[in-house]
């Protein structure tokens, strides 16, 4: 599957952005699609994810009560609603897709298991 992200873009802290990943095929009910982030001189992390059932998200802690992957994502189409967004949510971020179902959560927090990426999208908050 091929992915591409959007949305990025300069924002004032406090504000949002909505990213949107969106896909070569149908992901729902296939695919794990995950979001990651990665700023400069620091490894990819795990921002979030939604299963590919579409009934289970998580989130990192960091973003835990300001992003959302929001329950109108299309069938190949998954969106990150961004609120309140600090200074240090700056970064590329990445929207990615594995076909591995019936994992525990930590594996879908590791990037290295997912098999397709997107080329990236900035995200610049300023102070």
């Amino acid at each position: 599957v091929q992915l591409v992200e959007s949305g990025g873009g300069l924002v004032q802290a406090g504000g949002s952005l909505r990213l949107s990943c969106t896909a070569s095929e149908r992901t729902f009910g296939t695919y794990t699609i995950g979001w990651f982030r990665q700023a400069p001189r620091k490894d990819r992390e795990f921002v979030a994810r939604i299963r590919w059932d579409g009934r289970g998200t998580a989130y990192a802690d960091s973003v835990m009560g300001r992003f959302t992957i929001p329950g109108d994502n299309a069938a190949n189409t998954v969106y990150l609603q961004m609120n309140d967004l600090r200074h240090e949510d700056t970064g590329v971020y990445y929207c990615a897709a594995v076909h591995v179902k019936g994992r525990g959560d930590a594996y879908y927090e590791q990037p290295t298991n997912y098999d397709s990426w997107g080329q990236g999208t900035q995200v610049t908050v300023s102070l």
